[in-house]
């Protein structure tokens, strides 16, 4: 009996073969999400290399229009797009923008707190279907493992025996679900690990550079005072 994978596939039922189209779209989605954030990520730790090199210098030469306008090159950068709202409010003040009892530094802390949230969520955009990917795709092949082993004993009690002819069909079906769900989901659950990890990473340089940011905040209002 012919048992490749293309008259496995022509022997199988209907439900089971939805469920190994459902189990592909799944890894198709999983591998361009992974491309899509490992680019993304990728981008975000070059281009923020850059950034905090270069915008170093400027602070320190108190250029705050040149260090904004060096934030809105570098898009893709986490630090910059967290470094940029706290650098604008404090760039308004600089200009004559204040107003009595505002506190400029504080107003900066929050205007960066809130670029660190919106950042924080779209790093983990994607990252959510991933998850779901990696804990349900090894059930969705367990459906088809199950509806495989039905379908061997549906053969048995067809042909009123237990021989391999009566039983292959239904067990080839449970042993390709179970496989190709664990296919999916053990690279999806990989995958998502690291993401996280990376995230963990880049929240900790956010943080940094936004506690560097204001100290250098507070370091400036405190010479203007004196």
């Amino acid at each position: 009996m012919e048992m490749d994978l293309g008259h496995i596939w022509a022997q199988m039922s209907i439900a089971v073969k939805a469920i190994m189209m459902i189990l592909v779209f799944m890894s198709v989605y999983s591998l361009g999400v992974s491309l899509e954030r490992w680019w993304a990520f990728r981008t975000a730790k070059k281009q923020s290399v850059k950034f905090a090199l270069e915008i170093g210098p400027l602070l320190k030469q108190e250029k705050l229009k040149e260090a904004i306008d060096l934030a809105k090159k570098y898009k893709g950068s986490h630090v910059a797009k967290v470094v940029s709202p706290g650098l604008l409010e404090f760039a308004y003040e600089a200009h004559g923008g204040n107003v009595a009892g505002h506190d400029v530094v504080a107003a900066a802390e929050r205007a960066i707190a809130r670029a660190a949230m919106m950042t924080g969520a779209d790093m983990r955009r994607g990252l959510g279907g991933l998850a779901t990917i990696a804990t349900t795709s090894v059930f969705v092949g367990l459906l088809a493992t199950v509806i495989g082993i039905i379908r061997a004993f549906q053969g048995m009690a067809t042909s009123g025996t237990g021989g391999l002819g009566a039983v292959s069909a239904g067990i080839a079906e449970a042993l390709i679900g179970t496989a190709l769900g664990l296919f999916v989901a053990i690279p999806a659950v990989w995958l998502y690990n690291y993401f996280l990890n990376k995230i963990e990473r880049f929240n900790i340089e956010m943080s940094n550079s936004s506690s560097e940011l204001v100290d250098y905040f507070i370091k400036r209002m405190g010479s203007r005072a004196a």
